[in-house]
């Protein structure tokens, strides 16, 4: 979708005319339904007051009818293109400038690959450099706009940052180099550059058709891109799919790619803790693009899609193509009705009901991605839900496919392929938890290596040497102890003193990917880094949330950090209702710990705070 669109003539009038700002905004409103804030309107008006001062001077070469596109909705995400020209290069060939506008004055760089900090919505805050912004919209477009790649559309994204005058040395950076190799970015005293730079790009106008060509072209993926995702995963045993995870594949499969007509199709896959569900959900991702159909995987948390396609991108040339597949649950409050083939929605259990930092956009996650897709494919384990957000449920995902009259269909994980194979220790893991009762009293069946610890320097230091094998063990603990350390880089978050044991949590600079960084094991993870992931080796330390007391397992919510998200406005349902909230919240800390405790394929080991707690697993194991 274009806001604005125009040739080069008509853009300058429209400037000149001193009302391109509320040509914008009346066009906005029609086409998207929403109003503009006041502040997006001034930068509107500066930062396109600044591109017509570019490519208006006189005696430019730049053609007066080449295609001009203001605000062009990038479909199957909620980003937009603030700029676009559009003509035909020296070799006659379609050629796309894309380019970011800003209006900042100044930036820093940061450690993060393709971040800086500038100041935004009233705070500093980190965000994408700019040269990587526009890279990665060309990235999009070309990989996944059918007339781009098929009509080999030359695409040269850039950044012009038209107010920027300090700290000239952070912004272009030489740890940024690879990306304004990709875009070049343009500043301020930048002006006279930009405009030759514009002015190489173009020798005749197209007055703005190849714009229009890709405005209406269908979005899937290219065959480059869906050949090399699938050689990636040939031969990746971390990828093979055995038993009832290849049959609920091939339905899938076979469903997907013979679907007609206008019917919505809802999958719901359940399975517990290493049952393959991820294995699954990434195969069929991989399928599902190699059909040259548009498909996403989803999935709430942010450490799944980080880690997966970090490891589709090793090795391989295509690494921000891969990227785009991975999407959050967040991202289709306003997409068009079945504009995917198909979603892929991992950890569904983690659905939120709405989206966005404040929880304030759209309505309701799961029917947002139904009402998106044709196929959705919803993977479940409901004893995952692990805060007062998460809304996926079998119910739920049921009640939205009704509502879309969408064809309900169902299928089971059972084997185990995470924790030796053992469905004994999940039971086993239940009963102690006092999730639900099962048969299994203690391990002696087991193979699975359970282990409870009296010295967390001991935890640490067993894990320590599992790690050296391949780089599959971490540090685990219940979210009971601040993040300090996110604002004091030297502090110590997890303290228990009597040990003289002090360690940070996951490093801000590993973010999702801690789970895989080498360097990272000296961090300990929450349940929000490691959920939906798998290690070797796990090791857990248990909170004061999780205690022994009078001969059953208690939980205790107010033990929890305050900074702990999970729980936030639990004081005001134990206000409102205190018999479900005490239920509610009791859940919520058995299955986070119930997760942390199944990360490990190989095996678990735990140190306690609550010395009570300790004593009843080492009795559960048979250790005494």
């Amino acid at each position: 979708m274009l806001v604005y669109k125009s040739n080069l003539s008509g853009f300058l009038k429209d400037v000149d005319s001193n009302q391109i700002d509320n040509i914008i905004k009346d066009t906005y409103l029609a086409r998207v339904g929403n109003r503009v804030s006041s502040a997006e309107i001034r930068s509107w008006k500066n930062s396109l007051e600044a591109m017509s001062r570019i490519v208006g001077m006189r005696g430019t070469k730049i053609p007066e009818s080449a295609g001009v596109a203001i605000e062009y909705h990038i479909p199957a995400t909620s980003k937009r293109v603030d700029f676009l020209l559009s003509g035909f290069n020296q070799n006659k060939k379609p050629t796309i400038s894309i380019i970011e506008l800003k209006q900042w004055e100044t930036a820093t760089k940061t450690t993060l690959d393709g971040l800086v900090e500038t100041f935004l919505g009233g705070a500093i805050r980190k965000t994408s450099h700019p040269s990587y912004q526009a890279w990665s919209y060309a990235t999009l477009l070309a990989n996944f706009n059918e007339h781009v790649y098929q009509n080999q559309i030359t695409l040269r994204p850039c950044a012009y940052l038209h107010n920027y005058r300090k700290n000239t040395e952070d912004i272009k950076n030489k740890c940024y180099d690879n990306y304004i190799d990709l875009a070049p970015i343009f500043l301020e005293k930048d002006a006279s550059l930009f405009r030759s730079y514009l002015e190489s790009l173009f020798v005749e106008g197209d007055e703005g058709a190849t714009i229009e060509k890709i405005e209406e072209s269908p979005i899937r993926p290219s065959k480059p891109l869906a050949n090399s995702i699938l050689s990636m995963l040939e031969g990746n045993s971390e990828f093979i799919m055995i038993d009832e995870q290849k049959i609920v594949y091939e339905e899938v499969i076979n469903f997907v790619k013979n679907q007609t007509g206008d019917d919505r199709s809802v999958f719901i896959i359940e399975g517990g803790p290493g049952t393959g569900k991820s294995v699954v959900a990434i195969n069929l991702l991989a399928k599902i693009t190699g059909e040259e159909l548009n498909v996403r995987y989803v999935s709430k948390n942010s450490a799944p899609r980080e880690v997966y396609s970090s490891k589709l991108r090793r090795g391989g040339k295509s690494g921000s193509a891969v990227k785009l597949l991975f999407s959050g649950s967040g991202n289709f409050v306003d997409s068009r009705p079945m504009e995917y083939d198909a979603l892929v929605v991992d950890e569904a259990h983690r659905l939120n009901l709405m989206s966005g930092l404040y929880r304030n956009l759209g309505e309701n996650q799961i029917k947002e991605i139904i009402h998106s897709a044709k196929t959705s494919i919803f993977f479940l384990d409901e004893d995952q839900r692990v805060t007062l957000f998460d809304y996926g449920s079998k119910e739920e995902i049921e009640k939205s496919a009704k509502l879309y009259n969408a064809n309900i269909y169902y299928g089971k994980l059972e084997s185990q392929f995470r924790c030796s194979g053992s469905n004994g220790y999940l039971a086993w893991i239940d009963d102690v938890l006092e999730i639900r009762k099962t048969a299994n009293h203690d391990l002696s069946d087991s193979s699975y290596d359970f282990r409870v610890y009296n010295d967390p320097n001991e935890l640490s230091q067993i894990l320590y040497e599992k790690n050296k094998e391949r780089n599959s063990a971490r540090l685990v603990a219940g979210y009971c102890w601040d993040w300090k350390s996110k604002k004091e880089l030297n502090a110590m978050d997890i303290e228990i003193p009597e040990f003289q044991f002090a360690k940070q949590w996951n490093l801000a600079s590993d973010g999702s990917l801690w789970m895989i960084q080498p360097e990272s094991f000296e961090q300990i993870g929450c349940i929000h880094t490691c959920q939906g992931l798998e290690l070797d080796y796990i090791g857990v330390i248990i909170g004061k949330d999780l205690t022994y007391r009078n001969g059953q397992i208690q939980t205790d919510y107010n033990a929890r950090s305050k900074m702990d998200q999970s729980i936030k406005g639990s004081k005001k349902l134990m206000s409102e209702n205190p018999d479900e909230g005490k239920i509610i919240l009791d859940r919520i800390i058995k299955n986070t710990y119930r997760t942390l405790m199944t990360r490990g394929m190989k095996g678990c080991y735990v140190y306690c705070i609550d010395s009570g707690l300790s004593s009843y697993l080492k009795y559960r194991v048979g250790n005494i």
